[in-house]
């Protein structure tokens, strides 16, 4: 089947992982968002708090396929 596809970006946060923040960006994206079918990482940068890394902030495309 052929479909078309539209891609967004979004970026996720985690003071645990970049891991858990793609996790968190394509949970909330899968709120709104129908047929989602890959994610591509664009950007990965943190934050800095007392000379350690407090945060992860990862940004992703995701992919979907539009409705009929």
């Amino acid at each position: 089947m052929d479909n078309v596809y539209k891609k967004i970006e979004v970026t996720g946060t985690s003071a645990k992982s970049m891991e858990e923040a793609v996790n968190q960006a394509v949970a909330r994206a899968a709120q709104t968002i129908r047929h989602m079918r890959w994610f591509e990482v664009t950007e990965i940068r943190g934050a800095i708090e007392d000379n350690q890394v407090a945060q992860w902030q990862v940004t992703v495309k995701i992919g979907f396929a539009l409705d009929d």
